[in-house]
């Protein structure tokens, strides 16, 4: 079966229609990602590829369950709409998709605490600073060995970060230690992602630049969605005012 890209994205739509996921809205609204389908008649499965996130609906499909865009990495996380699709991941990839889960907080704002949101991000220990994410902060974090890239790295330039993209940084003695950014970008908002080098965790760093951020997207109008990869970042959606949605299933799959 040839897979095909889809720019058409009102042909893709109704696949996704009822899937609250910041990421989606941003394949479909053009502003960032691909999507593909199986090739001949109107589209009944469909994959959208936006940064390390693969979003699988419609009718399991084999041949799309085990697809990889020109120019992926090799390390993908794949989304299925139900189970349908979990056992075609299971089935195209074997031992080399394991699944695990990622925990879901609801799209409202009602939650947040303007003032308790200013006090976390106020409450650095000594020797940190919070600044936003200029040039100097997105070099550092491109050039990271321990996981910043991913502050930036899914728009196309520096360029292109500062005209869509926004973000915090903490800094001790000028290096880039922490941060919090848009991982991706749609119309309404940001999805948030949040970094701290190894050597500096457990000390409130992630929660005050995640703060920061809340904190700068609401003033702009922004909604700054949290996706949480781990108990650890569900408790700390939580504790800056994230309402819990649900736990959904995952694959990452190394190619």
């Amino acid at each position: 079966m040839k897979i095909i890209e889809i720019k058409n994205m009102e042909l893709l739509a109704p696949l996704f229609a009822h899937w609250q996921e910041t990421m989606i809205w941003s394949c479909l609204e053009g502003s960032m990602g691909q999507a593909f389908a199986p090739a001949g008649g109107a589209p009944r499965a469909a994959l959208l590829q936006v940064a390390d996130f693969c979003f699988l609906a419609g009718e399991p499909c084999a041949e799309l369950a085990a697809w990889r865009p020109a120019g992926a990495g090799d390390f993908s996380i794949l989304a299925p709409q139900h189970e349908g699709w979990a056992a075609a991941i299971e089935a195209a990839w074997g031992q080399k998709a394991r699944r695990c889960a990622r925990y879901a907080f609801h799209k409202t704002a009602e939650g947040f605490d303007p003032a308790a949101l200013a006090r976390f991000a106020a409450a650095l220990p000594p020797g940190y600073g919070l600044r936003p994410m200029g040039r100097e902060e997105y070099r550092q974090a491109l050039a990271s060995g321990w996981g910043a890239r991913d502050l930036c790295a899914q728009f196309a330039d520096e360029r292109d970060y500062y005209r869509r993209g926004l973000g915090v940084a903490v800094l001790q003695e000028g290096r880039l230690v922490a941060g919090a950014s848009s991982y991706t970008v749609y119309r309404g908002g940001i999805e948030i992602e949040i970094d701290t080098h190894p050597d500096h965790r457990r000390r409130g760093l992630a929660r005050a630049c995640g703060a920061a951020l809340m904190l700068e997207c609401l003033k702009r109008g922004l909604y700054p969605s949290w996706d949480a990869q781990n108990p650890a970042s569900a408790a700390l959606a939580k504790s800056l005012g994230y309402r819990f949605d649900r736990e959904y299933p995952v694959y990452e799959v190394r190619a």
